[in-house]
């Protein structure tokens, strides 16, 4: 027989679980530092970096921010830190790309007489842009501000789908007016345009353009605080009653007789609708509270940044490395509405299809450490990323190559995506359909679709003279995706594909010359291509190859390092031709991505970012260990400038962050990681079930950059990597650290 409670008691055990309950959620939240603050957006925002500088929530469909005028290749996302001039606040943004596009729906406030063009750099008084101060300029994680010299005081938040402005205008008697200029993009045009006003407080609109994707559709809803009394719409600078359909420099102005104290403007962003951006921000901020949305983007920030912790007395690194956490989490951004509606790369319109659709697919940068770090970090949305990939598939063929909005621009060499679902399904990330991931990758690499998959799968060489631009690149990156695709087989159970795509993964051998000692593009009749400098990087002479040069292209074979250690003439001389790699200086011109270079080593563009751990293939991890922690030192800092090239939509920071923990993904789908030097006294990546992988680093200093041994939890760990399960199962690395080179991962045994 039960019990009777007491009811009077009863409620006090119900107040005393209350109360516990509170406790515990208090406890939680003390327990995620405040590590945003911490994050400098500037970092990267200078020199070559190409950083979004604005505000954002991690992995958002709006990058809400300023944009400078156009000129050239430095304002890819559309800002850089030498500039002093804004001609506006733009919706969508790019982070770190080596090409520029986005930039819709630009907004500007200002005062004073009708101005309807942006001015000209050189006069800058002729246009509605305005003078601003980096004194009067904040940015953090989910904030931005501005004080224009036209004296509007600036507030920008993000939700994922939708922008907040915020304009504090001066009390100068001067007519308060916003514009929104449907023509200025970043290094695109307007192809068609439409702006309507469909109530006292709302606008709906759209802005189609042509660049680097040749055709992307933006629909737009803006809601106003205020009401819109006074709109006129414009072809570049004269009136219009209406939009047509071949309208493509619409502008609209917004024109207030009493000058308000503040407009917010609440701006929802889609790849499907205008009524579906009103139905974003009817969702996503249904009221006028900016500093909620502030602060709930930082929540947001900081929940991601707590992933991972370091511990360590250095502020300038806590600086760096929490802002490359932060430039890692903005790319790839949502591409579909609140009710999960998207634009597919065939442009019709998919209803919620049961995940979240992504695009900025930059994967011939991200497959080699943003992806593993997403793994790690971010596995549901890892599925996710994988799900958009396989619906691509399904639209257009083939898995994406380079997708920017709804748009495949086939940018780059390679399909490497093949790579980036391989290991997703090899490392047991869960929520998409193994057998359909298998099939579309298997599927793509037989595809009929050029890229020099017809010579590819019949083990034969992309010919010079063919139709295949870059060939010596394009196999490299082929065969590796074919080593990964060998992997995704065996974990499959299907040996016979395992045997042929271990054959395609070597198929990069073909193009080694033996005389030079470098691989070089091959003609029809099985000549050389007798253009050839191996220290030149410029595209006339460099052609077989992309962004890059035949030094750095030698050791494009992660699949198969062994492979290439023989083709290079044997483990010693493998070391040799590594040694002379970060020794010998260019001649010349060299290409402006080509930056931060140790020799021939270049640190500012991806083929060159395992090249550092290779030596530990040959049991000289200490190498390994000297070269990563100068890199880490030397290419990354605190300043605008403190990204050394590209951000490439995360590829930079992830290098860092995985090669600060002390080891990196050389060839992912391996599930090993080999181990370089910690960057900090200790670590911890906080996964999923609350375990944690922790990383201690003893005797760390400075000078103690080399590993004397290693202890998996408790236990001697000779291995020069450590495998993806150790990590995932949640265990303790631990690190003894010597100012010394030692024995460490030297026998045969214990090397990768």
């Amino acid at each position: 027989m039960k019990k009777k409670i007491n009811p009077k008691k009863q409620s006090w055990l119900i107040v005393f679980a209350v109360i516990l309950l509170c406790l515990n959620s208090c406890i939680s939240d003390k327990q995620k530092l405040n590590l945003v603050d911490y994050v400098d957006p500037y970092i990267g925002s200078g020199w070559h970096g190409h950083v979004f500088v604005g505000a954002s929530v991690p992995f958002g469909a709006v990058q809400i921010g300023p944009n400078n005028i156009f000129k050239g290749w430095d304002w890819c996302s559309g800002y850089h830190y030498s500039d002093s001039l804004i001609i506006g606040f733009s919706q969508l943004h790019l982070s770190g790309t080596g090409i520029g596009d986005l930039g819709d729906v630009l907004i500007m406030p200002y005062t004073g007489e009708v101005k309807l063009d942006k001015g000209r750099q050189e006069y800058p008084h002729n246009g509605y842009l305005s003078k601003f101060s980096r004194e009067n300029e904040t940015v953090k994680p989910g904030y931005y501000s501005v004080k224009l010299d036209n004296g509007v005081r600036v507030e920008l938040g993000a939700t994922e789908r939708v922008g907040f402005h915020q304009y504090y205008f001066p009390d100068n008697k001067e007519k308060a007016r916003i514009i929104i200029d449907l023509k200025e993009g970043v290094d695109n045009k307007s192809t068609q345009a439409r702006l309507v006003q469909v109530d006292d407080y709302t606008l709906l609109g759209h802005r189609f353009s042509t660049g680097w994707a040749k055709h992307r559709e933006t629909y737009f809803a803006i809601r106003s605080s205020v009401p819109i009394k006074d709109f006129q719409l414009y072809e570049d600078s004269l009136g219009i009653t209406e939009t047509t359909s071949d309208s493509k420099n619409v502008k609209g102005l917004i024109s207030f007789d009493t000058t308000p104290e503040m407009v917010a403007l609440k701006v929802g962003i889609s790849p499907v609708s205008s009524e579906n951006a009103l139905d974003n921000i009817e969702n996503e901020i249904p009221d006028w509270d900016f500093d909620k949305v502030v602060q709930s983007a930082k929540d947001k920030w900081n929940n991601e940044l707590n992933k991972i912790v370091i511990e360590t007395q250095n502020e300038t690194k806590k600086r760096i490395f929490y802002t490359a956490a932060f430039h890692a989490y903005i790319h790839p951004s949502l591409f579909n509405d609140y009710n999960g509606d998207y634009r597919g790369t065939d442009n019709k319109i998919y209803k919620n299809p049961g995940f979240e659709n992504y695009t900025v697919l930059s994967t011939w940068d991200t497959y080699r450490a943003a992806h593993p770090l997403f793994i790690l970090t971010q596995p549901e949305r890892t599925a996710d990323f994988i799900n958009t990939m396989l619906a691509i598939y399904d639209q257009q063929g083939f898995l994406p190559i380079w997708h920017l909005y709804g748009y495949e621009t086939r940018t780059m060499v390679g399909i490497s995506s093949l790579q980036i679902v391989a290991e997703a399904l090899i490392k047991g990330i869960e929520g998409f359909d193994a057998q359909r991931a298998y099939q579309a990758v298997i599927a793509t690499s037989m595809a009929e679709i050029g890229e020099g998959l017809e010579y590819q799968r019949e083990l034969k060489p992309i010919p010079h003279d063919g139709k295949v631009r870059r060939t010596v690149a394009q196999a490299m990156e082929l065969s590796l995706s074919d080593g990964s695709i060998a992997l995704m087989a065996r974990a499959m159970g299907d040996e016979e594909n395992y045997e042929y795509y271990s054959q395609r993964a070597k198929n990069y051998q073909h193009y080694y010359d033996k005389e030079t000692g470098f691989f070089r593009g091959v003609k029809s009749d099985g000549t050389w291509n007798p253009l050839f400098d191996p220290l030149s990087s410029i595209r006339e002479i460099a052609i077989d190859l992309a962004e890059g040069n035949a030094w750095q292209y030698l050791w494009t074979a992660p699949q198969d390092v062994y492979g290439l250690m023989e083709v290079l003439g044997g483990e010693d001389r493998f070391v040799e031709r590594l040694d002379t790699f970060f020794l010998i200086e260019s001649e010349g011109e060299v290409r402006i991505d080509l930056t931060g270079l140790i020799g021939q080593y270049a640190h500012g563009n991806e083929p060159s970012h395992h090249i550092a751990y290779l030596y530990a293939y040959a049991g000289q991890q200490w190498k390994t260990a000297e070269k990563v922690h100068y890199i880490m030192n030397e290419f990354y800092d605190d300043t605008p400038a403190g990204i050394v090239g590209n951000e490439d939509a995360g590829q930079m920071s992830a290098w860092y962050i995985f090669s600060s923990m002390g080891f990196y993904p050389v060839f992912p789908a391996s599930e090993k990681y080999v181990f370089g030097t910690p960057l900090f006294e200790k670590l911890t990546l906080n996964l999923e079930d609350d375990k944690k992988f922790i990383v201690q680093a003893k005797q760390l200093s400075d000078t103690n950059i080399y590993i004397q041994s290693v202890e998996l939890n408790g236990k001697p760990h000779t291995k020069s990597y450590i495998m993806h399960d150790d990590i995932v199962a949640g265990s303790e690395l631990v690190f003894m650290m010597g100012d010394t080179p030692s024995d460490f991962g030297q026998k045969e045994a214990d090397r990768p």
